[in-house]
């Protein structure tokens, strides 16, 4: 069974976590999270809780098809773990899917993956992403290559879909 890791950290946006996280495993898909610290719970902005699987220094990116990055007010602490931005760039240059929704592209510009890449984000991001080198695209999903990008949990459907197609494609 193919894995998927999810990125997680206190003041994820519950649903762009939790939408996928069952998405993924209802198309076949065994899918791992990943928070700084392993077994330590982290909570939504809204308080549900998960339980990260792994901390970065255990995850091999060989192992795993791709990285998903949900929003909310996470992006912006994570993006300051040095080893959370490594598995983003690390996947992105052994082309593996990244996916990311909302505040996720602060992932994508701290990894300095989302220069000359056609992405979308949550409005508030737009700018960063535009400075940071991408090209922004103010639509439901974007893919380029293998990058898979949304804007809000209202694009989840949309997002899910083209990133379980572009896997299912390889």
């Amino acid at each position: 069974m193919e894995k998927i890791i999810i990125l997680i950290d206190d003041g994820f946006e519950d649903s762009e976590f939790i939408y996928p996280y069952y998405r993924f495993q209802e198309a076949g898909y065994e899918v791992k999270i990943v928070g700084a610290k392993a077994k330590e719970s982290y909570h939504g902005k809204y308080g549900v809780p998960y339980r990260a699987d792994f901390s970065p220094d255990q995850v091999k990116i060989d192992d795993y098809v791709a990285v998903v990055i949900p929003g909310g007010r996470a992006p912006d602490s994570m993006r300051i773990n040095k080893a959370m931005v490594e598995i983003v760039k690390s996947a992105f240059k052994k082309g593996k899917v990244v996916a990311a929704v909302c505040h996720g592209a602060q992932m994508l510009i701290e990894a300095d993956v989302i220069r000359g890449k056609r992405a979308t984000c949550w409005y508030s991001v737009a700018t960063d992403l535009k400075n940071a080198g991408g090209i922004y695209e103010d639509s439901p999903v974007v893919v380029d290559g293998k990058l898979v990008t949304s804007r809000m949990p209202a694009d989840l459907p949309q997002f899910c879909s083209k990133t379980i197609e572009l896997l299912q494609s390889e």
